[in-house]
């Protein structure tokens, strides 16, 4: 029997979830990942993968430079912490991800398919 198709939103969701895995794992020590913006450490399971710039953008959703670990309270209640995560990626990459945010970009499903495998392979190279 043939494999159904994902759906565009299915795609990006699968997507999401497996570059959120992949970054919050490659950046844990002993399964420990530290908040880039509060310094709070917790299983990396508990963390959440946050974005410089907002994951509207597709331009740098899926940019590794664009994105790092970071706990809820900062993530989600303290909206990214967007000053603090510039201060952490430094003056030079934080206005270069804010320029390439701007760009359109209009990813083919062929390319969301692509990544999907690319990251669930770093994945289980870190499992």
């Amino acid at each position: 029997m043939p494999k159904k198709k994902l759906t565009r939103s299915k795609l990006v969701k699968k997507l999401d979830n497996i570059f959120s895995q992949y970054i919050r794992l490659s950046n844990s020590v002993n399964d420990i990942a530290e908040c880039v913006t509060c310094n709070k450490k917790d299983h990396w399971k508990k963390m959440q993968c946050g974005h410089f710039q907002s994951r509207k953008h597709y331009s740098t959703r899926w940019d590794e430079r664009n994105v790092a670990v970071q706990c809820a309270g900062c993530n989600v209640f303290r909206y990214g912490e967007q000053f603090k995560f510039s201060l952490y990626l430094g003056v030079k990459l934080s206005e270069e991800l804010l320029q390439k945010s701007r760009e359109t970009v209009k990813f083919a499903d062929v390319d969301l398919l692509e990544m999907i495998e690319h990251y669930s392979n770093k994945v289980k190279l870190l499992l």
